[in-house]
């Protein structure tokens, strides 16, 4: 299997119930031989707190309704695991932010967390609080009584998700001990979740400063002597996309989404051939996530907002607007206002409901996300082909579980089924298995005739992926070990090495 073959993002209970299941999902026909490793969203006590397990109160230990550390070292003997680390803060039900607000200044704590005060000692301004980036409207402080006091606490993103200083040697002790838990289960890699949030600097954005570009190189060196890569999860400017991609091991290309679906939507592929010029090759490639479609990583600077986007604001508004009309407006009820987690970056939406439930056009998208360079990522829904769960998002009212499904094993079984499933996991294993996806990579792109070309190439063996945009029409071509093969149609043929 290629180093760079295609990862599954999924969560354990999710997809196959436990880390137990999922190891053996895994390595079960047909998904054996699809995928080189697996992201496994959040499994940390509890996984399923107020973000999906992105609060937990406990980050060293896994839940033990979803297994142990030992089911995590099961799960990597398989293949690569990545797992996340939440950098930017803690749950509000974790021991020592309890304490803190028990104990106050007397908390072992004190200073582990950030406040308004401690981050503007001598005040702030309304000029210092408005310039603060925010992925949320409003400011980033929730009332907390501490020590028998009102606080203004420092909360990114939901009330229930208390901001560290990373600085502080109790944070430092808390981030040592999750990034040891995970390398002693055989991890990979790790996803360091929020990382561009870190950095609270008055008279900043405290979004990705100079600051937090040290202290991601700080953290990435204690991970890579421990055995583990790192890759930074920060949905932003292109630009600074790729000056992250420069500093680290992996960053993710979260401008690909978009552009795709721009570019099949509207058969201009400008922006995209733009990108392919640009964009950081040590990256990893999704189409989604457990997370929205962004649409900040395509669009102007929010930071500056006269630094112009990959997209015009026109295309931009287009694109969205597209987005909702394609999945029956119900991408439209997860989506900012509609949303209680006002993401003012993204569009909640499955990618295979973004594309209108176009099989072809999906596995036309997935086809050139997968011969992109980088390491490419298929989000579990989307290995399924999933549908927008409106009954979920109708039960817990939070927009981005319109993506994130609950799958019996007698869903999965049907899905597996379908043929878009069928070919798209065939795709996959084309992807993972044929060796040249590690060799030379060339890109052209014809403006005037809608068309793009991606080949890659190692001594005598080659794959080449030909695409009409406005036809929605693919090709893909190759030659291995002497024997060549070809496909004009992803769905009824799907590419194949057997």
């Amino acid at each position: 299997m290629a180093r760079n073959a295609v990862q599954l993002i999924t969560y354990a209970d999710r997809l196959a119930g436990d880390l137990g299941g999922l190891t053996a999902l895994m390595a079960s026909a047909p998904w054996n031989g699809a995928f080189g490793g697996v992201h496994v969203l959040p499994f940390f006590t509890p996984f399923d707190g107020a973000d999906a397990g992105f609060d937990p109160t406990d980050h060293t230990s896994v839940d033990p309704r979803l297994g142990t550390w030992g089911s995590i070292g099961a799960l990597a003997s398989q293949g690569d695991v990545m797992v996340d680390i939440i950098v930017n803060h803690v749950s509000s039900s974790s021991a020592s932010f309890l304490d803190w607000c028990a104990r106050g200044d007397e908390s072992p704590y004190a200073g582990m967390f950030l406040t308004m005060s401690s981050v503007f000692p001598n005040g702030a301004t309304e000029a210092d609080l408005t310039t603060v980036y925010r992925p949320r409207p409003g400011l980033p402080f929730t009332p907390y009584r501490v020590g028998g006091k009102q606080r203004f606490v420092w909360t990114t993103f939901t009330p229930q998700q208390i901001d560290i200083d990373v600085s502080h040697p109790a944070a430092q002790d808390y981030l040592n001990a999750i990034l040891e838990a995970v390398a002693q289960a055989g991890v990979t890699m790790v996803r360091l979740d929020a990382v561009g949030y870190a950095i609270k600097t008055p008279g900043t954005t405290c979004f990705m400063t100079d600051a937090t570009f040290d202290f991601i190189a700080d953290f990435t060196a204690k991970a890579r002597a421990r055995g583990v890569e790192v890759l930074v999860e920060v949905h932003s400017y292109f630009e600074r996309q790729i000056a992250i991609g420069a500093a680290v091991d992996r960053v993710y290309d979260f401008a690909l989404p978009p552009l795709v679906l721009h570019a099949l939507g509207t058969g201009d592929g400008a922006p995209l051939a733009r990108w392919m010029d640009i964009r950081p090759v040590n990256a990893m490639t999704v189409l989604d996530t457990h997370d929205g479609i962004g649409v900040i990583d395509v669009g102007a600077d929010q930071t500056a907002i006269d630094r112009p986007g990959l997209l015009t604001p026109t295309q931009l508004d287009a694109l969205v607007k597209q987005i909702h009309q394609n999945s029956g407006g119900t991408s439209l009820l997860a989506t900012g206002a509609s949303a209680s987690n006002l993401d003012l970056y993204q569009v909640n939406c499955t990618y295979f409901d973004a594309l209108g439930g176009d099989e072809n056009a999906y596995l036309i998208a997935r086809a050139i996300q997968f011969f992109v360079p980088g390491i490419p990522q298929v989000y579990y829904v989307g290995a399924l082909a999933g549908r927008n769960d409106t009954e979920l998002l109708g039960r817990t009212h939070v927009g981005r579980d319109i993506n994130r499904h609950y799958y019996t094993s007698g869903e999965v079984a049907t899905e597996v089924s379908r043929p878009v499933v069928a070919a798209l996991l065939e795709l996959c294993k084309f992807r993972s298995t044929l060796p040249v996806f590690d060799g030379e990579f060339a890109f052209s792109h014809d403006a005037e005739a809608s068309e793009m070309s991606m080949k890659w190439s190692a001594g005598q063996s080659w794959a080449v992926l030909e695409v009409n945009l406005a036809r929605r029409e693919a090709s893909i071509t190759w030659s291995h070990e002497g024997a060549e093969g070809q496909t004009f149609d992803l769905l009824a043929s799907p590419p194949s090495l057997d």
